[in-house]
């Protein structure tokens, strides 16, 4: 089952997902049941546009697909995962098999607020702000350290870590669990390696180190 990386369209019978190119652009790729070739278009940066890639069939695919694939997906994360084999069962309806999960939606008060906490003097994004002050929590935080001293996993302590540090940031307490990591999704797209990168290694360190000891 395709989870919130896919997007079902509405134009026409297909779906979605947004990709991050080796060369740093943003592209969306749509697929259709039994259509082995998948369409594609870059989005503009100065207009939000989608541009067709070359090989990209109009009429099988055309730019108003990509325009609701470009809202739709909007703030979603990049799908890393290998091709979608997509059928026409994909759309039929089941009753037995699971749902998609629920769709999250973004608190874009507590986006901006974050990202501006970890903007640099250039204006951007700075991977290295981020995975400062999430590291130097993990360092000064008690519950970090007895969650390594029990042998929980990075990601576990990532999670805490994330949850604790965006809502202190947003100041908003509010903010449940799922809207945090959507959040967190959003952020960690940004860096084509991920945001967390730097954060994550540094967890794995410390629970290796606190195996030896």
């Amino acid at each position: 089952m395709i989870r919130t990386s896919a997007v079902e369209l509405t134009v026409i019978e297909a779906l979605a997902y947004r990709q991050k190119l080796k060369a740093g652009d943003n592209a969306i790729v749509i697929l259709k049941p039994e259509v082995k070739q998948p369409g594609m278009a870059t989005i503009s940066k100065s207009t939000g546009e989608p541009v067709l890639a070359a090989n990209t069939n109009a009429k099988e695919y055309p730019v108003e697909a990509f325009r609701e694939a470009i809202a739709l997906t909007n703030g979603m994360p990049f799908r890393k995962q290998g091709s979608i084999k997509v059928t026409a069962q994909t759309f039929a309806v089941n009753e037995e098999v699971e749902p998609v999960e629920e769709f999250v939606e973004i608190n874009t008060d507590a986006l901006d607020k974050i990202t501006a906490h970890f903007t640099d003097k250039n204006g951007r994004m700075s991977y290295d702000l981020v995975n400062r002050e999430l590291i130097r929590f993990a360092k000064s935080s008690s519950i970090v350290r007895n969650m390594v001293a029990e042998g929980k996993s990075a990601s576990e302590i990532r999670d805490y870590i994330i949850l604790n540090k965006f809502r202190n940031i947003a100041q908003n307490d509010s903010l449940n669990d799922q809207e945090v990591f959507k959040l967190a999704d959003v952020i960690d797209g940004i860096d084509s390696q991920g945001m967390f990168k730097q954060l994550n290694s540094e967890l794995r360190r410390m629970l290796t180190k606190n195996k030896k000891n």
